[in-house]
């Protein structure tokens, strides 16, 4: 029995529709994932029998905004008139999952509340989360100063941490506007318009932005400080356009304006015979109405003028006017005619124009006699009742109507609450036929076709019903599908038919790699199944069931084979490494679990490769014994060189043969754990950096060059000529002073991050580590040169841990800095631009040791391994991947 399977989401479906298929163990792809799209996914399945079966999956997309500081100001008297009571409110809110977490800073300092009774930090009620407000108390004269928010979740998703600064003065207020034009505005299509929004007050400066409602800015516009201007505007450039100062103090300024381009289309007519009288037809004495009515932009304004026989009809006892008629849609107009006399026979006209306007008249013209004016008549061309196409192809569905006039012909969907193929609820036709190209399985249906009430008699609809009946190739479970077996094993291969139109199959073929098994009748049956008696080497490979039903055909494909599937590597092995002290070698110890070894044939070892750089290292055999599912097998790697990077690849053995592969990279890479003194240094001679890494949120970036690839049209008197050993051939990092640089400009070099595994604790009882690095600070333009230590914890914060500022003189300087990080840190090396072009920074041969500092400059051997590897996306997700949910259901036939 055909099985129909739906998405559905919790406050929404999963998509801009909803699934409506009927595929077994179907996929719901969700491509480039929102965060509007988190939720709670649902698969229900049901083929008429019983229950049905429901599942669910929750979707959580995780994402950290830019936040959002504000400013509020309360300024309140308080005991009379002796003094006023300023509070200055910063309001910093960001949209993230999770929650972030918050910490303010003054200047470079984070602000505890513990410490300073003038500051109150806390969370809104009913803000989830999303907003912490800082309340400076009764404003004092340290008060004026930066203030930064920043905002973390915790690096979840390699979301990097987030911040935003203000700087507070005496002078802050919000933003003012004035508007240059009328809040609605009435133009002529072709004029050329435009809409100015002077900033009255603010300080800072507000910024003017111009928005569009509902639509965006049409493509023409142009927004020059805070004018919007638009050439020769058209009737689609009408809308609601929104002037606004933002500076984060108090709330925006907004002025709205209305720009109506006027505009006139599509005029329509309606004969209406004595509703009094329940008539269809016009007859002499009853009653007539004839109605006109246009589209227009202003409607209000459209004016309407009434002719009969090409002669301006005046208002009398026997013919009515009506400006804007009460029974009929906003803005028509009406002529009635009372007590029809022969006379009253005659070629009606309305013309509809705006007065002054350079847009052009519409006109319509109706001829009113007894034999002019016949009902309609709707009717379906015999065998067009039921209409039947392949999926693909074309489809016309015909209802023919007659009358005088001849009414136009409206299409919907009859049997369900969807809206028709154009994405309308009602489709047009004149001629009554409705053409679909391309048509799916899911536009199978019942269509309604009724005629217009305009254009003709306004009168009871008449009304058909045509049948649609979309062909379509089977559907098939499963469309691809990995069979293991152990050798000499017989395997059933089955390809279940889930729907199909027509029902009547014609047959199933089997093929086994492209050549011809056999084929097979399955008429009335919902499956085709092969059995392979035995699986040996000679049937192995890809087995393609294909059905076919006379429209089409759809395949099974079975990718059956006796080779293990492959090894799981497991990343967390503890102490993975062992160091051999007297030379530049260490082991690894590999550890990784087998995936469903009970699958195929027993394995009976694996074969591992070791390469680095192309070149195989090692290529062995190791036995193992049989492994069981979820358990660690394990294999110490030996003699690898630090601090190369090893490509590692597994493959399981068994009688078979070799099965499927897996592959990973290790690397040794602390570099500020190498054994010997003379290893631990980064001179920055390889292209990687040693890790290091520019900041991306900085100004610009740290240069690497030596003496024999620095521009030689570098500012004179300024920089390096070598590197601190004398070499032209020894590499550095520098910052270039000279243009486009400014004064205050920064670069930031990032070092790796540092795992701090000591006791944890305050000061001096936290675990010291010894930063350490020349640098070369020459010329008369000289900024600054400072070191940070960055820590991650609950949010990111930067510590000043040294500081260099103007000339040093022309030759390299060495320092030692001891730093206490309460956590995993980096070292932050900071390079500021100073007032001139003459102002060249250089840093080189950077060591960072566990330890203080210390005369010898002695190091500490311990190390951490970071192994490359490939891990399995989970939910949550990050956004803008892409989502694939399973739903597996076992269903009873």
């Amino acid at each position: 029995m055909a099985v129909q399977v739906r998405w559905t989401k919790t406050a929404g479906s999963a998509s801009d529709k909803f699934q409506e298929t009927s595929i077994f163990n179907e996929t719901l792809r969700i491509e480039r994932i929102q965060r509007v799209q988190g939720g709670r996914y649902y698969c229900k399945a049901e083929n008429g029998v019983g229950v049905p079966a429901i599942k669910s999956i929750r979707v959580d997309v995780q994402y950290l905004d830019q936040p959002v500081l504000t400013v509020h100001q309360t300024i309140s008297d308080v005991r009379g008139s002796y003094y006023q009571e300023k509070t200055v409110f910063l309001r910093c809110t960001v949209n993230s999952n999770p929650p972030a977490r918050f910490i303010w800073k003054r200047g470079n300092s984070p602000i505890e509340q513990s410490k300073d009774n003038g500051v109150d930090i806390y969370e809104p009620l009913y803000t989830q989360g999303e907003t912490k407000v800082l309340k400076l108390k009764n404003l004092r004269p340290q008060d004026f100063a930066n203030y930064t928010c920043q905002v973390s979740v915790r690096n979840v998703c390699d979301i990097p941490d987030s911040g935003v600064t203000f700087q507070l003065t005496n002078a802050t207020s919000p933003p003012a506007l004035r508007l240059s034009v009328n809040e609605t505005l009435v133009v002529n299509p072709g004029d050329d318009v435009t809409l100015s929004c002077e900033v009255t007050g603010g300080e800072p400066p507000p910024v003017v932005s111009w928005s569009r409602y509902p639509n965006p800015l049409p493509p023409n516009a142009q927004v020059r400080g805070g004018s919007l201007t638009m050439r020769s505007v058209t009737p689609r450039d009408s809308g609601f356009y929104n002037c606004t100062a933002v500076n984060n103090v108090g709330n925006p300024a907004k002025r709205n304006v209305n720009l109506i381009v006027r505009v006139m289309r599509n005029i329509t007519f309606q004969i209406t015979p004595d509703s009094n009288k329940d008539s269809e037809t016009i007859q002499m004495g009853r009653d007539l109405k004839l109605s006109c009515h246009v589209d227009a932009l202003p409607q209000d304004k459209v004016n309407y003028t009434w002719y009969k026989n090409g002669v301006s009809v005046q208002p009398s006892d026997s013919l009515v006017l009506l400006r804007s008629d009460p029974d009929m849609a906003p803005g028509t107009s009406s002529l009635e005619i009372i007590d029809m006399k022969f006379r009253d026979q005659a070629t009606y006209s309305c013309v509809a124009g705006f007065l002054g306007s350079a847009v052009q008249e519409l006109r319509v013209d109706v001829n009113i006699t007894q034999s002019s004016v016949t009902p309609p008549v709707l009717s379906v061309p015999p065998g067009g009742s039921l209409v039947t196409v392949p999926e693909g192809s074309v489809a016309e569905l015909v209802c023919l109507v007659e009358g005088k006039p001849r009414p136009p012909v409206l299409w919907s969907r009859a049997d369900k609450d969807l809206p028709m193929p154009s994405g309308d609820w009602l489709v047009e036709t004149r001629d009554g036929r409705l053409r679909l190209t391309n048509v799916t399985r899911d536009l199978s249906g019942s269509y309604r076709c009724q005629t217009a009430p305009y254009n003709g008699l306004n009168i009871k609809k008449r009304e058909a019903q045509v049948q649609l009946n979309v062909q379509f190739a089977p559907l098939v479970d499963p469309v691809f599908q990995d069979v293991r077996s152990p050798s000499y094993r017989p395997v059933v291969l089955r390809c279940a038919v889930l729907k199909t139109n027509p029902t009547r199959l014609a047959g199933a073929t089997w093929m086994l790699n492209g050549a011809l098994l056999r084929s097979q009748g399955v008429e009335l049956q919902d499956a085709a199944e092969l059995q392979v008696d035995k699986l040996g080497p000679g049937n192995n490979g890809t087995y393609e069931c294909r059905v076919s039903n006379g429209v089409g055909s759809s395949s099974c494909v079975f990718n059956v084979s006796a080779r293990a599937y492959n090894p799981e590597f497991y990343y967390d092995t503890p102490n993975p490494i062992r160091i051999q002290k007297e030379n530049r070698n260490y082991t690894y110890n590999l550890q990784w679990t087998q995936k469903e070894p009970g699958a195929v044939d027993r394995v009976i070892g694996y074969w591992i490769t070791v390469r680095q750089k192309k070149q195989t290292m090692l290529s062995k055999q190791v036995d193992v014994k049989e492994p069981q599912k979820g358990v660690l097998l394990s294999y110490t790697i030996q003699d690898l060189r630090i601090p190369l990077s090893y490509e590692v690849r597994l493959i399981p053995i068994t009688m078979f043969g070799q099965g499927d592969a897996a592959t990973r990279i290790i690397q040794y890479s602390e570099p500020y754990n190498y054994p010997r003194p003379s290893d631990r240094v980064c001179g920055f001679e390889d292209e990687k950096l040693c890790g290091f890494s520019q900041d991306r949120g900085d100004v610009f970036d740290w240069t690497r060059q030596n003496a024999l690839t620095q521009n030689h049209k570098r500012s004179p008197n300024t920089g390096p000529s070598t590197d601190p050993s004398g070499t032209n051939e020894g590499y550095y990092m520098y910052i270039e002073a000279s243009r486009p640089r400014e004064l205050g400009d920064k670069a930031r070099l990032l070092s790796p991050l540092y795992n701090v595994t000591g006791v944890k604790g305050k000061g001096s009882t936290r675990t010291a580590y010894c930063v350490s690095f020349y640098y070369h600070m020459y010329g008369k333009h000289i900024g600054s040169l400072n070191v940070l230590f960055r820590v991650k914890s609950i949010a990111t914060v930067d510590t000043l841990a040294w500081t260099r500022t103007g000339n040093q003189g022309p030759s390299w300087k060495q320092a030692n800095i001891t730093i206490n990080p309460s956590g995993p840190f980096q070292v932050v090396f900071e390079g500021v631009r100073g007032n001139g072009y003459e102002g060249d920074i250089a840093i080189d041969e950077i060591s960072v040791t566990k330890g203080g500092c210390k005369l010898d400059n002695s190091i500490s051997n311990t190390a951490v391994l970071i192994g490359g590897a490939s891990v399995p996306l989970p939910l949550p997700l990050c956004p803008l991947l892409v989502v694939l949910l399973s739903c597996a259901l076992l269903l009873s036939r």
